[in-house]
Formats: structure tokens, C-alpha cells, sequence
């Protein structure tokens, strides 16, 4: 499955004073795109997280984007509080954005998302925008509560939603999709030539958002004091993660054992945590040190920042971009190579006479789709600032 991170509320909404937001969520699309390109450029005869098999370089090549979509989903809640505080909206008037948004962005995912993928239209493939969207209709649900109520209903599905770990969507017989919809990766070939995937379940995505809305209350904070406290709960984070983790106590159904290929794939195993959907530990490995990292990000300036923050600020932009751009490419070396479409389809893998997996290959690759997305970016950044009372952009 793909790793992507999708649209946010308007970046213009975030101040200069959370400029971090922006930065943070332009490293990870940026790093989005390297899965992406691994996929169709250089797909391996196994799981990139199969520590039996996989190397080093490849585990972590796949494992550094597991920070994509927990880091942007949780900023997609941030962003929304961020929107009704700079723009003194009406929790009735964000709650409509949020709604039809979100709903533009699961017709998206059913439609124009899976065709890219594809190139084709042989399935649906409900992934990050699918469980975005979804999120953001639940956050307008939400927002009827009080804070505090919102926020124990996020630290349950976080916490707690690996309870649910030992039921399946086959328990619940010919409804077995709503169980995949809700709590477990579903994948069913409803006819002959055509198949649903639901790769990120709404448990806990739901309650990642929601957190991410809580959580920018502090980013209102003194600067000093909301530095402290962002370093010292992302710590805490990760400090809770190792214990989970190295004592397979509680938050993941993929239990950590010594690997027999020595000390550093067993180190690696400790990072091999479940992503579908994403365990506690998981969650726990990603967001904390993104939240430590955020007081660094606000000190981050020059040119090299101002164009990671071009990414973060046209996210959906830069994702249906890349996305077919990536695939075309791909489409066209395979052809030419080896005459086959490409060799990163969907749950669909061809090794052929004269193809080697390379990761040179990949990484050449993904610089080179960086660097040539970067000016369109650019120019509908600048698009966007200067009309920016053109609500229909929000939704672009």
C-alpha cells in the first residue's frame, strides 16, 4: 500500500508565528513522494518491511515514510483550529468547510485518486484521502462538544482502539466491509475485474485529527513555554513507545522478538510496527518525534526552508501532481526497458527478464520529481496568496 498525505485547511490560515506547520508538512510530502516512486521504480519481490528478506536501506527507506500520514493528519486538525482562530469564522461556518470538504475528498479518492493510481479503473483504493475526509467529517461532529470531551473521545480511539485487534472483518460474514471500513485493512475482489481496498480504516484516524485540533491550543502559548512543553511531550512520547514496544505490553499486534540476522535487523525490528491500521505504537513512534521537532522547525529560515514550505502550503496540489507525473514516468521507462506497463501496479508485482530492484534508481528518481514539481508548486502558491478570498481555492 501507498503512503500519501493529502490536502489541510488553507495554509493561508496559519500565522507567521506557526510557520513550522507549514514546514513540517512540506518534509513530509516531500518524503510522501519517495514511497511513491519506490513503488513504481523500483518494486521489490517482497514486503520492504520483511526483515527477513529486506535490507537495511530498503526497511528504511519504506519506514521513514510511516511519518506521513499521522503527521499530517494530526495537522489537518491543527490546521482547522488554526483557520477559525485567524479567520474569527463561526464554529457553524468551519463545520460546513470541514463537511463538504471532506466529502470532496472521499469522491476524489473513489474517483480521480484510484484512476491515477491505475491508470485505469479496475478497483477502489480508499487510503489517506479517503480517511481524511471521513476525519474531517467527524471533527465537524466534534465540534458540538466541549474541548475536553473531544479530546477523551481522541485518547480512546488512539489508545485504546488495538483492543479491537483481535476482532475481523470476516467475523462479521457478508458486512465483513464495514468491519475493514471501521478497524482492519480490507481487501475483497468483488467481481472478476474489479476489487475494493480500504488501506486506512477510520480507527483512529478519526481520533488523530481530533487531536490535532486540541493540540493547537498550544501552539497559542508563550513561544519559551509551548517550546518546553512541545519537546517534553514528544519525548514523553517516545519514551512510552520503547516501553511498549521492548516490552510487547500493549499497543501493537506485531510483537517485537530479536531478529536472527544480528543486532542491527533486530534494533530495525524495534521500528517494525503496524501501519494497517496504525497501532498505538506506531502512532506513538511518529508523532513524538514530530512534535520535538516543531520548536527546531521554528528556527528554520532561508532558502532551502522557503521551499519545503512551498510543498506544505499546496499540498493537495503538489499530490495530484506528482502522483500521475510519477506513474507516466514509469509507464514510459518500463515500456521502453523491458516492454511491460509498469512493474508497480496495484497488488500487482512483474519481475522481468533484465529488471534489478535499485535503490540508487529510486532516490535519483525521486530528486529529480522534486525538483521538476517544485516551480508549478511555486506558482500556485503564490496563486493562492494572492487570492486568497476565493473560498473555491480552499478546496484546490
Amino acid at each position: 500500500m501507498r503512503t500519501e498525505a493529502l490536502p489541510s485547511i488553507p495554509a493561508a490560515a496559519t500565522s507567521a508565528r506557526v510557520v513550522s506547520v507549514d514546514l513540517l508538512r512540506g518534509l513530509i510530502m516531500i518524503v510522501m513522494a519517495l514511497d511513491h516512486v519506490r513503488d513504481y521504480f523500483s518494486p521489490f519481490p517482497w514486503d520492504p518491511t520483511d526483515l527477513s528478506q529486506a535490507s537495511a536501506a530498503l526497511f528504511l527507506t519504506r519506514w521513514i515514510t510511516h511519518y506521513c500520514a499521522p503527521i499530517f493528519v494530526f495537522l489537518a486538525g491543527t490546521s482547522a483550529y488554526l483557520y477559525r482562530r485567524n479567520s474569527n469564522c463561526s464554529r457553524a461556518q468551519l463545520q460546513w468547510f470541514l463537511v463538504t470538504r471532506g466529502l470532496w475528498l472521499v469522491l476524489l479518492e473513489i474517483t480521480l485518486i484510484s484512476f491515477f493510481w491505475q491508470f485505469g479503473y479496475h478497483g477502489m483504493i480508499l487510503q489517506t484521502l479517503w480517511s481524511l475526509g471521513w476525519s474531517m467529517v467527524a471533527l465537524a461532529l466534534l465540534l458540538y462538544l466541549p474541548t475536553w470531551a473531544m479530546l477523551a473521545i481522541a485518547f480512546a480511539m488512539i489508545f485504546g482502539h488495538n483492543l479491537l485487534d483481535g476482532i475481523h472483518p470476516k467475523d462479521f460474514g457478508s458486512f465483513a466491509i464495514l468491519w475493514g471500513i471501521v478497524h482492519e485493512f480490507y481487501f475483497d475482489q468483488v467481481t472478476p475485474g474489479f476489487f475494493v481496498a480500504v488501506g486506512y480504516p477510520l480507527v483512529p484516524w478519526i481520533g488523530v485529527m481530533a487531536a490535532g485540533y486540541g493540540f493547537g491550543r498550544l501552539l497559542e502559548l508563550e513561544r519559551s513555554r509551548r517550546d518546553r512543553l512541545l519537546i517534553t511531550i514528544g519525548l514523553g512520547l517516545v519514551a512510552l513507545f520503547l516501553v511498549l514496544r521492548l516490552t510487547n505490553l500493549y499497543g501493537d499486534a506485531r510483537l517485537w522478538a530479536p531478529n536472527p540476522r544480528g543486532f542491527l535487523y533486530t534494533a530495525l525490528q524495534v521500528l517494525n510496527t503496524t501501519k494497517y491500521p496504525p497501532s498505538l505504537q506506531y502512532l506513538l513512534m511518529t508523532l513524538g518525534p514530530a512534535l520535538a521537532l516543531i520548536p527546531l522547525l521554528e528556527r528554520w529560515r532561508g532558502a532551502l526552508a522557503d521551499r519545503v514550505a512551498v510543498f506544505g502550503r499546496v499540498p493537495f496540489f503538489f499530490y495530484v501532481l506528482h502522483l500521475p507525473l510519477i506513474h507516466l514516468a514509469a509507464l514510459i521507462w518500463t515500456e521502453s526497458a523491458f516492454g511491460v506497463s509498469t512493474l508497480g501496479d496495484f497488488f500487482h508485482t512483474e519481475v522481468v527478464p533484465g529488471y534489478e530492484p535499485s535503490l540508487l534508481r529510486v532516490y535519483l528518481v525521486w530528486a529529480t520529481a522534486i525538483v521538476a514539481t517544485y516551480p508549478l508548486c511555486a506558482w500556485y502558491a503564490t496563486y493562492k496568496r494572492a487570492h486568497r478570498d476565493n473560498r473555491w481555492l480552499s478546496y484546490l
